[in-house]
């Protein structure tokens, strides 16, 4: 393999059914080393197995904690890991739900809520946004999905229904979804003169899961994919936005399945 190939990022995989892990394997097969950053060795080293056994490159780094001590030290570890491939994507899937009627809600999760959502999200955009000023324009030669369209990076923040409007259990999550929205919205505007694009993705539906698989637990459901996402498709998406050009960037996308109610 070549010394010189485009790094891809992502934090937060889950059980590696979801939205990170998909996206994780659409790269890899699209010319990236991949950078795993989660918590849950176990879910991590599997999926890493999986895709290197496919052709993949993929090595993690795993956190005990979304603070920014930690993803600081994963992203130092990544340089040192590949310290020839240019981080060309970063995607920010990590989060912390917290559903319930607002009287309920606990200050330890309020604080998880903030933690996770809000100041990781700053943290890994930072890092990320800190490597993407250090380079010059990608070029088609690394091999990655952007090619010759004036491009330093991307960076996805991984958004919910609730980030755009709340609802009667989501006071906690909804309002750090709302800060991720406008922090990606605010970094998009500042980082754009340089041909950094920032993008934030509305996830407004239910994502085909092994754990939403499991508290549905209806066939016809999974069979319909009417009626919701599949993160394959979530990952095709996020490619697209990656390929985008600097004429025609989009800050943000929001993908449903067609018989959402929305």
């Amino acid at each position: 393999m070549s010394s010189v190939r485009p790094l891809f990022v992502v934090a937060g995989i889950g059980n590696g059914s979801g939205t990170g892990a998909a996206t994780a394997r659409l790269f890899a097969k699209s010319g990236y080393r991949v950078a795993l950053i989660s918590r849950g060795p176990d879910y991590l080293n599997k999926l890493a197995g999986e895709i290197n056994e496919a052709g993949g490159e993929v090595a993690t780094f795993p956190l005990d904690d979304y603070t920014p001590t930690s993803i600081k030290s994963a992203f130092a570890s990544i340089k040192s890991h590949w310290p020839s491939s240019p981080l060309r994507v970063a995607v920010f899937n990590a989060g912390y739900g917290v559903w319930k009627p607002f009287l309920e809600v606990t200050e330890d999760e309020v604080r998880e809520s903030v933690d996770t959502n809000i100041v990781a999200a700053f943290a890994f955009a930072r890092a990320a946004i800190l490597e993407f000023t250090q380079l010059e324009f990608e070029t088609a030669n690394e091999g990655g999905a952007a090619g010759d369209i004036r491009k330093r990076g991307t960076l996805i923040f991984t958004g919910a229904t609730a980030s755009i409007r709340g609802n009667v259990l989501t006071s906690a999550f909804s309002a750090s979804k709302f800060a991720i929205r406008s922090l990606s919205q605010s970094l998009a505007k500042e980082f754009s003169k340089q041909n950094i694009h920032v993008a934030h993705s509305i996830i407004d539906g239910v994502i085909i899961t092994d754990r939403t698989k499991s508290r549905r637990n209806d066939p016809s459901w999974e069979a319909d994919q009417d009626v919701r996402l599949d993160p394959n498709s979530i990952a095709k998406s996020y490619l697209h936005l990656v390929q985008q050009d600097s004429s025609a960037w989009a800050w943000e996308i929001d993908l449903r399945p067609a018989h959402e109610k929305w």
